[in-house]
């Protein structure tokens, strides 16, 4: 971040993006400009060269957080950014090293040319004009500038990512490309794929809730395939245990029933072999047959 002190015009308090912010964003609002670099700056990241023009700068969410003091949270620094590219005070856009802030109009007020205000614009030099037209974003141009950072600025995966994403629930919202960058470095395609499924069951396309499902896999270390995999058996062990459990409670219990003093009584042949029995069988025999020839001989 540039030393010095930067322009801020009295006019900004009558401005619609001044009078409609909460003092949690005008504080964030301040702190970009402060931000912001004066000069064109340069630098390297893993062998390639990268251009900040003025007005621009790369930083993250954390970072504004960090400079913009006690009481501004992520969320608050999300909800600013994206209020402050409708207002068509900046653009903020997600790059490989970074996010990437472009402050709209910074020439015009904080260059070295002298103080303007509308009757000025006229006295605006060609080379001003022409970077004000370069910065100023064209609503039309939005979803090619990210498709080009989704090409270009990012890996595989990501690219991936956001396809997969794109194709399940529309056009990305530029405030969550940050978050999903975030995730995309926690969790593979497949496990985007599977949170997109699970979203596409529960008729809830949309990027948010994708990321909700993320976020709890994270919170619960479930961070892989087979951590997924793991965690669906588990839960299905437990889906049937409870069935079975349920089954059990619901199962009807009949009454025993009573002994009686015929059950106290042994069977006779309880006593006997296998031989014994033959030779009573024979015996029982032997004197049935002597019975009819005495009953014939009659």
């Amino acid at each position: 971040m540039d030393k010095g002190w930067i322009k801020l015009h009295r006019q900004l308090m009558d401005k619609a993006i001044w009078q409609s912010s909460t003092p949690q964003q005008k504080v964030i609002l301040i702190t970009l400009l402060t931000m912001a670099n004066h000069k064109e700056k340069e630098w390297e990241w893993k062998g390639k060269k990268y251009v900040a023009k003025p007005g621009q700068f790369v930083t993250s969410l954390q970072s504004i957080v960090d400079k913009s003091g006690k009481g501004i949270t992520i969320q608050n620094v999300r909800t600013a950014l994206n209020k402050f590219e409708k207002y068509e005070f900046l653009t903020s856009e997600s790059t490989k090293t970074g996010r990437l802030i472009t402050i709209i109009n910074w020439d015009l007020y904080q260059g070295d040319n002298k103080e303007i205000n509308k009757d000025d614009n006229k006295e605006l030099t060609k080379d001003q004009q022409s970077t004000n037209k370069e910065l100023t974003p064209n609503k039309n141009d939005k979803n090619v500038r990210m498709k080009e950072y989704s090409v270009c600025m990012y890996d595989e995966n990501f690219k991936n990512i956001i396809r997969l994403l794109e194709k399940n629930t529309g056009v990305i919202p530029p405030i969550l490309i940050d978050e999903i960058y975030e995730y995309s470095n926690v969790f593979n395609l497949d496990m985007f794929s599977e949170a997109t499924k699970i979203a596409a069951n529960n008729k809830k396309r949309t990027v948010n809730y994708i990321l909700g499902i993320l976020r709890n896999w994270k919170d619960n270390n479930i961070l892989t395939i087979d951590d997924l995999e793991a965690l669906r058996k588990e839960k299905e062990l437990e889906r049937q245990e409870k069935e079975e459990k349920q089954k059990s409670q619901n199962k009807v219990q009949y009454p025993k029933a009573k002994k009686t003093r015929f059950h106290n009584f042994d069977q006779r042949t309880e006593s006997y072999s296998n031989d014994d029995l033959e030779k009573i069988m024979e015996r029982k025999k032997l004197e049935y047959l002597e019975r009819l020839r005495n009953q014939n001989a009659l």
